[in-house]
């Protein structure tokens, strides 16, 4: 890995790493021996991160040169909170992490009043049950997204009867009790709603439909616009 990039990467582990953080948990994080560590930590220092701390006794980023200030008022803070929390706990590992990450770096951009007020918000969110359930497939769907590839699937019904399809995903769509995702169905010749959990054996094709995936999404968010007064909020099209 290039120096650089170990760098950013260590400054990310100082934010989100719980106290202590000390020099044996870095260099294990960052696969690196102690003196290398050191060095890094050095350079950071002298590249202008505030860095408090020593050798042998932990060390805490005070201030990120890497981030611009951000300047936030209480509610604001409020919303970034509660917003990121809801986020985390969410079944979606890649986006709780994300949201962690995030969270460290808005904190890190932070004067020392606003960051406590962000650390220790007053609205918190209270979830002991899943809300929904995902899918172990959910990276590659989400990566199919974004890289607009066509997907074969395998969809089932209530009854547990599968068909197969080839879908073109377009976004994930987080109702309050299910994990939707948005698609073309080329078996329907229409826009429809898979319930991801009853999505099975998803392939790429390597079939690209690029760069229709934005058109399409606005055209279906539009359709479910239109619709909804016909029937309750998000209720999926049969499929």
């Amino acid at each position: 890995m290039a120096r650089p990039d170990r760098l950013f990467r260590l400054l990310q582990a100082m934010r989100v790493m719980a106290p202590p953080i000390t020099a044996a948990r870095l260099a294990e994080e960052m696969e690196v021996s102690l003196r290398s560590l050191y060095r890094d930590i050095d350079s950071l220092r002298a590249a202008g991160a505030r860095i408090e701390g020593e050798r042998g006794y932990g060390y805490r980023l005070v201030e990120d040169y890497a981030l611009p200030p951000q300047s936030f008022d209480r509610t604001e803070i409020e919303a970034i909170a509660l917003g990121l929390a809801e986020v985390q706990s969410m079944v979606d590992p890649a986006l709780a992490k994300a949201a962690k990450s995030a969270l460290a770096k808005v904190v890190a951009t932070l004067p020392d009043d606003r960051e406590q007020q962000l650390v220790h918000a007053i609205s918190q969110i209270y979830r002991p049950d899943a809300r929904m359930h995902a899918s172990p497939e959910i990276d590659m769907i989400r990566d199919a997204c974004w890289q607009e590839d066509a997907l074969e699937i395998t969809y089932t019904d209530k009854s547990g009867k599968g068909t197969e399809r080839t879908i073109l995903p377009l976004c994930f769509m987080y109702t309050d009790r299910k994990l939707i995702v948005l698609a073309w169905c080329n078996l329907r010749h229409a826009y429809r709603m898979f319930d991801i959990t009853r999505i099975k054996e998803p392939k790429r094709t390597g079939r690209s439909f690029r760069p229709r995936r934005v058109a399409m999404l606005r055209d279906y968010l539009a359709h479910l616009t239109a619709t909804a007064v016909d029937r309750p909020p998000w209720t999926a099209p049969r499929s």
